[in-house]
């Protein structure tokens, strides 16, 4: 696998709790977390295999579904992991909403979706982008 060179960056209201429910729900390992102002997280990156996201607290006030700040909104992330059925049970006993149960598709993969605790969508499965 080629290093990766699309890098998703997400804001989150509580980025300090995204820390640990990202590692809790899907098995993200964090790689680093700058501190920004008022126990907010200016700049944080984790890692799930070769892949990464950076994300950080989004500015006071801001509603992703409004905001003119594209940081703000909302979008799915997809990610291939080597076992989906292992994934899907520890994002559900973590608590992450599923948003659409694991299925298999008519192009190879074996995938579900799920919703962060901030309403960020992500989806996980088997296909891997040639």
């Amino acid at each position: 696998m080629s290093n990766p060179n699309i890098f998703p960056a997400l804001r989150y209201t509580d980025a300090q709790k995204a820390l640990t429910w990202l590692r809790d729900a899907f098995g993200f390992e964090q790689v680093m977390s700058v501190p920004g102002p008022d126990g907010t997280v200016a700049h944080a990156e984790m890692r799930l295999g070769a892949g990464r996201v950076m994300f950080g607290s989004a500015p006071k006030g801001s509603v992703p579904e409004t905001d003119p700040d594209p940081r703000a909104a909302h979008f799915t992330v997809y990610v291939a992991v080597p076992d989906v059925d292992a994934h899907y049970a520890r994002a559900r006993e973590a608590g992450a909403e599923i948003t659409m149960e694991l299925r298999d598709t008519d192009y190879g993969s074996r995938e579900y979706s799920a919703r962060d605790f901030e309403g960020n969508h992500w989806a996980f499965g088997t296909y891997q982008p040639q």
